[in-house]
């Protein structure tokens, strides 16, 4: 990562004012706005009151009629529920905001967390698998999360049934995080409803979607990135040859985070992910021993005196992790108009939509992933693209 993104003066953990926070979940909560949509906004406007002023008439610039922001009432609504939840609201850039998330382009705007969230800034390392985990499987998988929180890592992961669910029950004693693809209220699937309530007491929970979200397929994805974004490497432990571990895995490596992998036999189809993933490079694991030898005891992604940006103090700082070179977001707004109007349901090849655009790639790749985590474009497999209505 580029080091002149931290040679800004530093500025002090902002604390928001009630009024700075409703702004905030009312802009992230505003329609066509996802977390890097909402870093340009703050970047470019100074203030979340200020972009929500503005947004009617960068709707309106991109063809959108009747363009409405979130409504006040929606964002109190929600956080009434998050007071009866008890859970905390964290902005980014305010004191308990994870340090790792700092390096993500895409760093979500607001948390809600329920727990311990001295957690969120302490060593992780996320562990992910099957949801349908062999009994092997799930015994590595105690084993690891085990002695890692032994050696003082918060285990991270998703919640899910099989390989998450055994790492957050080996962990709960010594500190365990959980990521939840929907409103971290809602807890999916029921079946870890008393484990859900175990890392509320003794660890954490935190999403970054609404309260009272129920999750859909394309939440997972988005909720992957940060398992992946809060550690300091992922360890897969089985996963099928086409899984949401390996999504997990794949953004750990654009995140800059280490990647391993517990071996399989060649004939179980759980372990066919791990297996293509240590054939492509990723560290073997046998025991957390392998664990630690690959990414030492330290962050070397985070810094003993980290630098938290303040877009509210300073506005027009830098943002998070390695960003493109700024454009005004009128000019964004366009460019998803014409990739959205070019997809439909039918998958187009992501080459194809280029040639059509004619635009350079470098304009339209970072505009993709906006979308794509935005939950409104779907990347299948061998470069294909399709709308999400």
């Amino acid at each position: 990562m580029d080091s002149d993104l931290f040679d800004h003066a530093r500025a002090a953990p902002a604390v928001l004012s009630d009024s700075q926070r409703m702004d905030w979940l009312r802009l992230i909560r505003s329609r066509r706005v996802g977390a890097v949509t909402f870093h340009r906004l703050i970047a470019e406007h100074g203030s979340a009151a200020a972009a929500l002023d503005a947004l009617p008439e960068i709707a309106a610039a991109a063809g959108v009629k009747d363009y409405s922001t979130c409504a006040v009432e929606v964002a109190a609504h929600e956080a009434s529920l998050a007071r009866i939840a008890g859970a905390k609201m964290i902005c980014w850039g305010e004191p308990g905001y994870p340090e790792a998330l700092y390096d993500l382009p895409d760093a979500p705007p607001v948390i809600w967390a329920i727990g311990n969230v001295d957690l969120l800034n302490r060593p992780s390392v996320a562990m992910v698998g099957a949801r349908n985990a062999s009994s092997l499987g799930l015994r590595m998988a105690t084993r690891l999360a085990e002695t890692l929180g032994e050696k003082g890592f918060v285990v991270v992961s998703g919640l899910a049934r099989g390989i998450d669910a055994a790492a957050h029950k080996a962990a709960l004693a010594l500190g365990t995080i959980a990521v939840q693809a929907g409103g971290v209220d809602v807890i999916y699937p029921e079946e870890n409803a008393v484990l859900a309530a175990e890392i509320a007491a003794k660890g954490c929970r935190i999403s970054e979607q609404p309260m009272g979200l129920t999750p859909q397929a394309r939440h997972f994805p988005m909720r992957n990135r940060l398992v992946s974004g809060l550690s300091r490497a992922v360890v897969v432990v089985e996963a099928a040859a086409r899984s949401g571990s390996l999504i997990t895995a794949r953004n750990a490596l654009d995140q800059g985070r280490d990647v391993l992998a517990v071996p399989g036999h060649p004939f179980d189809a759980r372990a066919a992910g791990c297996n293509m993933l240590i054939r492509d490079g990723a560290t073997l694991v046998r025991s957390s021993s392998d664990v630690i030898e690959a990414i030492g005891t330290g962050l070397p992604h985070m810094r003993a005196e980290p630098t938290r940006p303040d877009p509210v103090v300073q506005p027009h700082q830098p943002l998070p992790g390695p960003v493109p070179a700024r454009r005004p977001l009128a000019d964004m707004a366009q460019i998803h108009s014409q990739i959205l109007a070019r997809l439909g349901p039918s998958p187009l090849a992501e080459d194809q939509l280029i040639r059509d655009l004619a635009m350079p790639p470098s304009r339209i790749t970072p505009e993709l992933l906006a979308l794509e985590l935005e939950g409104k474009v779907l990347r299948q497999a061998g470069g294909l693209l399709s709308r999400v209505d």
